[in-house]
């Protein structure tokens, strides 16, 4: 009888603990896969904001596959539930949508089901929102939009500037709208039709093409210096860029 008594409470024991673990289970599914995007506010979203706008730079492997053939200008969710950390000097607290600056560099961190299209990610509330500092190096991201000025050669891209991101814009104001950017042999030249990129040379660039070029510069170069510093990537007919946003 003692020994039948021990088995029926061993049982019950062993199906407590798998009770326990397949519940455990299923609330990690729940929470679905994490999405992590980092880059820079394009606007402060002040006080009681529903969304934040990043120029995302960089991100977890799920987020970055999610943004293949999107714009890198992405609005995201939040919600009351969303935490809002701000680091200062190593140190995290937190704060609220109205401590969030223009330019400054966020991280993002969304749950959403696995293998959910970048629309379901955008509009799914992120848990938190960081914003930091930006990663070593103090080189950042220059986004210019334009079109083409005609025929490329000598190292030089003549661009007549329509758009950018904040920094690009902030740097153009006083500006003659017609520059000049270097590219070396390090310049990737994509030619997109759709949304399939092929690898062209610049003298394939023909005037009055819309093309972004991206340069890697330091935040408080000036605006001759980023023109002085060859391009990391020029896009040909590129979509999603910020004039289409």
């Amino acid at each position: 009888m003692k020994l039948r008594l021990m088995l029926v409470l061993a049982a019950a024991a062993l199906a407590s603990a798998v009770a326990v673990a397949g519940a455990a289970a299923d609330r990690g599914h729940a929470r679905g896969q994490l999405f992590s995007f980092s880059g820079e506010l394009l606007a402060a979203p002040g006080p009681n904001a529903a969304s934040l706008s990043v120029q995302v730079e960089t991100g977890n492997h799920a987020a970055l596959r999610a943004l293949i053939g999107a714009s890198q200008n992405q609005v995201f969710a939040i919600d009351p539930g969303t935490q809002i950390v701000i680091w200062s000097h190593g140190v995290p607290h937190v704060g609220s949508t109205a401590d969030l600056q223009q330019g400054a560099y966020v991280t993002v961190r969304i749950r959403a089901p696995r293998g959910s299209t970048l629309q379901t990610i955008d509009a799914t509330p992120a848990k938190t929102a960081a914003q930091h500092a930006a990663p070593a190096g103090g080189r950042a991201l220059w986004l210019f939009v334009g079109t083409v000025g005609g025929p490329q050669s000598g190292g030089h891209v003549a661009l007549h500037v329509t758009s950018g991101n904040w920094k690009v814009l902030q740097a153009m104001l006083g500006q003659a709208l017609d520059q000049s950017f270097a590219y070396d042999d390090g310049t990737i030249f994509l030619l997109w039709q759709g949304r399939v990129p092929t690898v062209i040379g610049p003298s394939q660039l023909r005037a009055g093409d819309r093309i972004t070029i991206r340069i890697r510069a330091p935040r408080t170069a000036a605006l001759a210096e980023v023109e002085a510093t060859p391009a990391a990537h020029v896009g040909d007919h590129e979509p999603g860029s910020p004039e289409q946003t």
